[in-house]
């Protein structure tokens, strides 16, 4: 039996074409829910969880090899590490799961100045489309808070680093869903 730490992934780390982490498998997380934050490091939204009592988010866990962090703490470095072994449930054994969440020192207010990436929103539906289906990604779009940002729409020119191809059923549905949410939120958006 491995004795790897767990990483649960709940956004960009669903999408299992970004990473190539060992043994991925659904999981789910309880207590936590995700958000979109706004920072001081970078002129965009970033992806994130903060505890919040009953809810439960699905995601990814994976093993990280002999616990060595460092690759996963670059990747996420705008991020902390909090163990979350209690909370996740998965079908595999019961190593420690890690779970980031954008480093409170970080956050910033509010602005309108700094949208959601549209290729990042891409790519994390894409994930759970894939691991999960369509359920599972309507559930990402339900059980995620701060849509009330606007939207960049770069998907000619990605600025997230870790864009994939969506295929035109994919784009479809992404689409679909943030209409719907701008006619539930006149907020929302694309600059």
């Amino acid at each position: 039996m491995s004795i790897d730490p767990l990483f649960f992934g709940y956004g960009s780390l669903v999408n299992l074409a970004t990473h190539d982490y060992a043994m991925p498998r659904p999981a789910r997380l309880h207590g936590w829910r995700r958000v979109w934050r706004h920072t001081s490091l970078r002129p965009v939204a970033y992806l994130s969880v903060e505890r919040a009592e009953g809810c439960v988010i699905e995601g990814v866990v994976a093993h990280v090899p002999g616990g060595d962090w460092a690759a996963l703490d670059a990747r996420e470095a705008a991020y902390t590490r909090h163990d979350v072994t209690e909370q996740t449930h998965h079908d595999g054994p019961g190593n420690p799961v890690a779970v980031y969440q954008v480093h409170h020192g970080h956050l910033a207010p509010p602005r309108p100045d700094h949208p959601i990436l549209l290729s990042y929103i891409d790519v994390v539906v894409q994930g759970y489309l894939r691991l999960f289906g369509h359920e599972g990604a309507e559930a990402f779009f339900a059980t995620t808070h701060g849509w009330s940002n606007a939207i960049q729409d770069d998907r000619a020119a990605p600025v997230y680093p870790r864009s994939q191809r969506l295929t035109p059923e994919e784009t479809a549905f992404v689409d679909a869903k943030l209409t719907r949410l701008r006619g539930k939120d006149p907020a929302l958006r694309s600059v």
